[in-house]
């Protein structure tokens, strides 16, 4: 198989594994699974420690800060990483990559790994149709991590860990996409997406950021106010400027009917003030439906 061009990745340097890379038995890729070892290293020092350490292997490193990439075996033969999905009876079985993390496996990917891995992605899904899914099952077509069913490793695992299993979901797998379709363009979230009627009620009018009224009572303190405070405020004013209006002309009009009547003043005060005591009445059962 070392002779297969096609099954080497361009953009990775070669460190091919003999025996494995020609005693293996060959594959006809279907997925594509990742892993994270636990140690900060290079993609050379990875295929040192499967050539001198460990009768298992991988078919691609990635190294810790560099993102470099190296390959150990073509990806149609073999790699014994993946348990169950190593090679099935039909002749299928999986790519596998380790991406080097902290010595904890609790690290995010760096920018560069992340980059490397879509590129990857992407060659393996132009070179072998591996297609653009998430596994649904252990033998699905598709992408997926280590630990995603119990038939790829042996012993259970939490490979390649909570915060890069995140970023698969969300940054690796959407760039492989992206990228395999030419979408490579960021698009623009819905801001409204997801969003309810009360969200969109609360987003407009419980927002605090309107400058508050000059003249309030907490104005030194609480600068800015939400819409609807602003408005329920507006309503207020407007009230009482109403019922200051109506009073002045209900008092204006019995003045004018008293005028050149001789009435004294008692009268008038009396007068204007039952004029202006009706007048507002009648406003609150306008404004407010019942009397105030």
């Amino acid at each position: 198989m070392s002779g297969d061009l096609m099954a080497w990745y361009p953009r990775a340097t070669k460190y091919e594994l003999q025996p494995e890379s020609d005693a293996q038995p060959a594959i006809r890729p279907t997925q594509f699974i990742v892993h994270s070892i636990i140690a900060p290293w290079t993609a050379k020092r990875t295929y040192e420690f499967w050539r001198d350490s460990t009768n298992l292997e991988s078919h691609f490193g990635i190294g810790y800060e560099a993102g470099d990439v190296g390959q150990f075996i073509g990806t149609e033969t073999r790699a014994d990483a993946n348990a169950g999905a190593n090679r099935r009876p039909d002749g299928t079985g999986a790519v596998s990559a380790e991406t080097a993390s902290n010595l904890q496996g609790s690290d995010p990917w760096t920018d560069g790994q992340v980059e490397e891995l879509i590129r990857l992605g992407v060659w393996l899904h132009q070179t072998h149709g591996i297609p653009l899914r998430i596994c649904r099952t252990h033998d699905d077509p598709g992408f997926g991590y280590h630990s995603m069913f119990s038939q790829w490793s042996t012993s259970g695992t939490a490979c390649p860990g909570k915060a890069r299993i995140k970023q698969f979901r969300e940054v690796v797998f959407p760039g492989i996409v992206a990228r395999a379709t030419d979408t490579t363009e960021p698009t623009e979230e819905d801001p409204m997406a997801g969003m309810t009627r009360q969200d969109v009620f609360d987003a407009v009018w419980r927002t605090d950021a309107i400058g508050g009224p000059a003249d309030a009572a907490d104005a030194k303190t609480n600068k800015t106010w939400q819409a609807q405070s602003i408005l329920k405020d507006l309503q207020a004013r407007i009230r009482s400027m109403d019922k200051r209006l109506t009073g002045q002309t209900a008092a204006i009009t019995a003045l004018a009917k008293l005028a050149g009547q001789g009435a004294d003043t008692a009268v008038i005060v009396a007068a204007v003030e039952a004029a202006i005591k009706d007048a507002v009445i009648r406003v609150d059962v306008d404004i407010n439906g019942q009397e105030a």
